[in-house]
């Protein structure tokens, strides 16, 4: 007998759920119904969790060999449907015994409705009566009509919106009726699917990670800016692989490559060998393999130490933030004896709030060579990690590569309008809206970019609108492609805006007086002076950098700030001095010094 509705049960790695699910599909008062459970590939034991429910005939289970995504499990589930209605149930959300039922008769009772969605649970003491406002309509609270529609698939897109994915698809063939019941429970835990796409708790690289896709993305989740990362990448993963040079390395990367991640390539370029054991459960900045930007071979992490012996790698190369910590300090602690660099970028403060400090202690002293993100970095560790020793390094870790800086300047607004425009790429850290107020009253621009960092901004922007005026811009993000011929156009830019309280002790110093921002080689790229507070007397990395190689204004007061930029023949000679040493501020440009350091290191150890 044909069912009256068909269950489509997408699942991956929830074998901890789906028995309640399927609990509560077996008490629905509507029993005309077959299931189609979809084990996108599970690594746990969904299928072992599903076969007491196989029982009962209406149960049905395959499972896809690798993960597809949820597109490709839901039309799996769409092509063996047999039901004229077909409803969802996520293998981690759940029915209420009616669920079924007031669907199909709402639809009943609105014949020309494409689709029922009722009300759902979505918190242990949080409901809504229908649609969550701001969010799409949710799998396990809908029932529609089958149609020849089918779901969008990871090959075009991966996006948490449903609406994008589907639900517009139906909205031509007929209206959304709900049924004003809370009937369902969109049940809410951290590895939601949701929550592993959107920004910053999940994101691309949290997505990559969670479902092992081992090709480049486009990904747009509702909070963030869309990536293409098959255009992005197109130029470094469609190139062949590079020729082991004679005297090429087998470097090993462990832990996490944060921002700028293609930088490893120049590595690959001059014909070493990448391989990768990445970091569980990364962040959306955390870029983790498989890399889209391919010529780096994955190790598995079940099973790494095996691995490592299998490929005997000359060297591991551990690297970068402070949540790469304890998985690199678990890798050093069960090393086989391979020569190990550390290289760390953020934050040791942040290790400290975390509880990870002894860790990264034991990271600093234990390893063969360390490399810091700055001199005063590397300072401050001394005196915070007493007894390190041994062959050390100083180059920053979010470089970007050669390649996006390989385009022409843009005419500068300035010239067109006489009057000066600053940038701030990502947060305006340091600057107040009072600040930007007194930019305004003197005529100076202020162009903040970065979508995402506005929507965390809000409260800022809504201050800082009525004191500017028209002298605050608001810009999307920008792709490293872009940085030259976008910030160009600018006559200087903004690091973060910090008065230092050091007073020249380094033990004193903080993470803003001892790091370089990644923002510096975004606005260096496109050949901007870089505008901070002037800390003559104080420890801090950004300022001796900037004095040492002439590449920014220093000033104490917006009056100060202004004279400096209207002073157009320094503003010409410090642009381009640093549009001379923008190579400077590439990986490529430190990369045979990292290599001479590895072999540095590897002597050390006896090895080669």
């Amino acid at each position: 007998m044909t069912p009256r509705v068909s269950v489509l049960i997408p699942t991956f790695d929830q074998a901890a759920f789906i028995p309640r699910a399927l609990d509560s599909l077996l008490a629905q008062t509507l029993t005309e119904w077959e299931a189609l459970v979809v084990d996108d590939g599970s690594p746990d034991g969904t299928g072992a969790a599903v076969a007491p429910y196989l029982r009962d005939g209406r149960v049905r289970y395959e499972r896809l060999e690798r993960n597809g995504g949820l597109g490709a499990a839901l039309n799996r589930a769409l092509d063996r449907a047999r039901a004229p209605l077909i409803a969802y149930l996520p293998s981690d959300d759940v029915y209420y015994p009616e669920h079924l039922a007031t669907l199909a008769g709402c639809l009943d009772e609105h014949p020309d409705a494409a689709l029922a969605y009722s009300g759902m649970r979505h918190g242990y003491n949080r409901s809504a009566p229908g649609q969550i406002p701001g969010c799409p309509l949710q799998l396990v609270q809908t029932m529609h009509r089958r149609t020849g529609d089918r779901w969008v698939e990871r090959d075009e897109i991966v996006t948490d919106d449903l609406e994008r994915l589907f639900w517009a698809r139906l909205r031509p063939r007929g209206d959304f009726a709900g049924t004003g019941r809370v009937s369902c429970e969109w049940v809410d835990h951290p590895a939601q699917g949701h929550k592993i796409i959107q920004e910053p708790v999940g994101g691309v690289n949290t997505y990559r990670a969670r479902y092992g896709v081992g090709r480049p993305l486009r990904f747009h989740s509702t909070v963030g800016n869309p990536i293409d990362e098959v255009a992005h990448y197109r130029r470094f993963r469609e190139r062949p692989d590079t020729p082991r040079a004679a005297d090429g390395l087998k470097i090993l990367l462990v832990g996490e490559l944060a921002y700028n991640a293609e930088r490893v390539l120049a590595l690959e370029e001059r014909g070493h060998r990448l391989y990768g054991l990445w970091m569980p459960e990364p962040y959306w900045y955390n870029t983790v393999g498989p890399l889209p930007f391919g010529h780096v071979e994955d190790l598995p992490r079940a099973g790494w130490r095996e691995a490592i012996r299998e490929v005997r790698p000359d060297l591991i190369y551990a690297l970068l933030n402070w949540q790469a910590v304890p998985f690199a300090h678990e890798v050093l602690t069960h090393n086989p004896g391979i020569p190990f660099v550390w290289h760390f970028k953020e934050g040791p403060f942040i290790c400290l709030e975390k509880g990870t400090w002894p860790q990264l202690a034991d990271l600093y002293r234990r390893a063969d060579g360390r490399i810091y993100s700055s001199p005063e970095m590397g300072e401050w560790c001394a005196t915070a990690i007493p007894g390190i020793a041994g062959p050390a390094l100083v180059l920053d870790g979010d470089l970007p590569k050669r390649e996006w800086f390989a385009a022409e300047r843009s005419p500068r607004l300035s010239a067109a309008d006489g009057q000066p425009h600053t940038v701030v790429p990502g947060r305006p850290i340091g600057l107040r809206p009072e600040t930007v107020g007194e930019l305004a009253a003197r005529g100076i621009h202020l162009h903040f970019y970065g979508d995402f960092t506005q929507g965390q901004w809000r409260a800022w922007i809504d201050r800082a609108r009525p004191l500017a005026g028209d002298y605050l811009h608001l810009h999307p993000n920008v792709d490293q492609s872009d940085w030259v011929a976008e910030f160009s156009r600018y006559d200087a830019g903004w690091l973060h805006f910090m008065r230092s309280e050091n007073g020249g002790d380094l033990r004193r110093a903080n993470w803003d007086d001892l790091n370089y921002p990644a923002r510096i080689a975004t606005l260096v790229a496109a050949g901007l002076p870089l505008l901070q507070y002037d800390n003559r007397g104080a420890v801090v990395a950004t300022q001796t950098l900037a004095r040492d190689r002439d590449l920014g204004l220093f000033f104490t007061d917006m009056e100060g700030l202004d004279a400096q930029l209207r002073d157009e023949a320094r503003m010409a000679r410090l642009r381009e001095s640093v549009w001379r040493q923008r190579d400077q501020f590439t990986f490529d440009h430190h990369t045979d010094r990292l290599i001479a350091f590895f072999g540095q290191v590897i002597a050390a150890r006896g090895g080669r």
